[in-house]
């Protein structure tokens, strides 16, 4: 596994726990947010993704083998 794929693989890895995260929220949200939960998501550690991080994802797809090229 070269490098390019291990990035695909950790970026895809990284929006599933994005998206869980966010249904987490959602799902908290609507059954009414304790104090607990609060502080919870409020010291979550998360990492912010920068354009910079967008424009070094797409320059290693680009020269990425076409079999990661969208149809």
């Amino acid at each position: 596994m070269d490098i390019r794929d291990k990035l695909i693989l950790a970026l895809a890895a990284q929006l599933r726990a994005e998206r869980d995260t966010r249904q987490a929220l959602a799902d908290a949200v609507r059954g009414g947010l304790g104090r607990e939960v609060m502080v919870a998501i409020l010291e979550d550690p998360v990492p912010a993704i920068t354009q910079i991080d967008l424009l070094a994802a797409d320059a290693v797809a680009d020269s990425s083998p076409s079999r990661f090229r969208a149809a």
